[in-house]
């Protein structure tokens, strides 16, 4: 048996495969995340093993058998998030997130040396952890002179598990510390920002054993000391690992909290102007390359928060098949942007309100919004060089087909639904724990889902929708001023 957990933003899955990767069985435990000021994204690293113990117990008391019969574990996790830790290895204050941007002036003073997107690849947005980092030194100095390590938010979990200071290339390659190209720690970005290579954890292959559980650890949890656990990887790589994007043009769409549009890369190709993310592989000798928006799913969580009704009613209401675009227009920048406008301080804006409108108008426009800033993500990957000719949809978002025929359409691609079944970052989590522990190539393991229908762009309505896209384009520059 090998278990895949995705740590998440709002909580922890795990997810059990055996040999042949049949889903045995998998258990969820949740944890809160603290916001004590606008921007601020916090989490106690406490609340994710004590998250981890609760999956546990749920799987040993569920399947007994199966648990004494584990063999690995990999762990798959939010990504950018900084866990400082003292010499003993005990956080020194909550973790910083990945969508925290108090650091967007760190941010900007790192990205103004040409060497950070010259050597990682990517700028550097305020959600990566160099900065975070670099926010703490200025603003917090007493809990700076005691970090003796920064770990990313599956790392620690790594850590806990192993005692090892580990970390993979597909995570830390958020960090805006790795040469992404050469995948290792650079000590020119390391000394650009005040840190150390000392500060940092050892590098692994995602797919490659760190070590093993810790005793204390493994009886806690009811294993074998001699369970095998994986370097891992960021959520996103790990996502493509289960659902087998490893080279160019395999990618997905994802419509999750944030919203990811990938591609698997063979090389080593960035462009930074384009804030298109170049990140290393969850497995040796690839890349990938991404664009993301903030909040895909959250934008529709807000809305519903605030209607009252549940995003699953709300999407009902639209029906399966779109129509046309809305008169009404909805910009889905209520955390800020990445790609393409690497903007932290821009916030959300309806344009168009009508007193006519009501609650399914609001969230025709929100799904509309946030696939227009996927259609900007397909264009900045375009920019970089990156192709793709079809993709496959994951996430919450993708359940609505309304969502994701309107994607298709405004792709002007074919989007691929999975059967049934399990093919996010758990399972790419238990594909690496696999092949850690049993040494097989990642090509063989990581393949693609079962496809239960694909969904084909309206040709019918390309235009309407296209001419749609162009005005939304125009109006984050019209309003960017208002909106900070």
């Amino acid at each position: 048996m090998f278990i895949g957990l995705d740590l998440g933003t709002s909580g922890l899955r795990a997810l059990v495969i055996d040999e042949a990767q049949k889903i045995v069985t998998s258990s969820e435990a949740h944890y809160d995340t603290s916001r004590p000021h606008p921007g601020w994204s916090e989490q106690d690293p406490g609340a994710w093993t004590d998250a981890c113990q609760t999956v546990f117990a749920k799987l040993r008391d569920s399947h007994p058998a199966e648990m004494q019969a584990v063999r690995a574990i990999g762990v798959s996790g939010h990504m950018h998030g900084a866990t400082l830790l003292d010499t003993s290895g005990a956080p020194l204050r909550p973790c910083l997130l990945w969508n925290d941007t108090r650091s967007a002036e760190q941010a900007k003073r790192l990205d103004e040396n040409p060497a950070f997107r010259a050597q990682s690849g990517n700028i550097v947005f305020p959600g990566f952890t160099a900065p975070k980092v670099l926010w703490v030194a200025e603003n917090e100095p007493d809990v700076f002179a005691q970090t003796a390590k920064v770990l990313l938010p599956k790392d620690y979990l790594n850590f806990w598990l192993t005692g090892v200071y580990a970390s993979d290339m597909s995570d830390s390659a958020g960090t805006s510390w790795l040469d992404v190209g050469a995948r290792d720690w650079s000590n020119t970005l390391l000394d650009g920002s005040g840190m150390t290579r000392a500060q940092m954890p050892t590098l692994f292959e995602g797919s490659a054993p760190i070590g093993t559980l810790r005793p204390d650890i493994a009886s806690t949890l009811g294993l074998s000391p001699e369970v095998i656990v994986a370097a891992g990887a960021g959520d996103n790589a790990a996502a493509a690992c289960g659902i087998g994007a490893l080279s160019d043009g395999q990618g997905f769409v994802s419509l999750g909290t944030s919203g990811v549009l990938l591609t698997g890369r063979d090389g080593f190709a960035p462009n930074a102007d384009s804030a298109v993310h170049t990140f290393c592989h969850a497995v040796p000798n690839r890349w990938y390359q991404m664009g993301v928006i903030l909040a895909a799913t959250d934008s529709l969580n807000w809305l519903s928060r605030n209607l009252g009704q549940s995003p699953a009613a709300l999407t009902a209401a639209l029906g399966d098949t779109i129509s046309g675009p809305s008169s009404l227009r909805f910009l889905p920048y209520l955390s800020g942007e990445r790609t393409p406008h690497n903007d932290a301080a821009t916030r959300g804006a309806f344009l168009g309100l009508d007193i006519s409108h009501g609650p399914t108008d609001l969230t025709q426009a929100v799904i509309e919004g946030v696939s227009f800033a996927l259609r900007d993500n397909l264009n900045a990957l375009a920019s970089a060089g990156a192709s793709l000719s079809s993709l496959i949809a994951i996430g919450g978002g993708a359940q609505s087909r309304y969502w994701v025929e309107l994607i298709a359409t405004l792709l002007d691609m074919p989007i691929d639904l999975p059967a049934k079944g399990e093919f996010g970052a758990a399972l790419g989590a238990a594909r690496l724990a696999l092949c850690a522990a049993t040494n097989a190539d990642p090509d063989t393991v990581m393949t693609r889902p079962d496809i239960a229908e694909t969904i084909a762009p309206r040709s019918d309505l390309r235009d309407a929708y296209t001419a749609a896209h162009a005005a939304f384009t125009q109006s984050y520059p019209a309003i960017r001023g208002l909106t900070q």
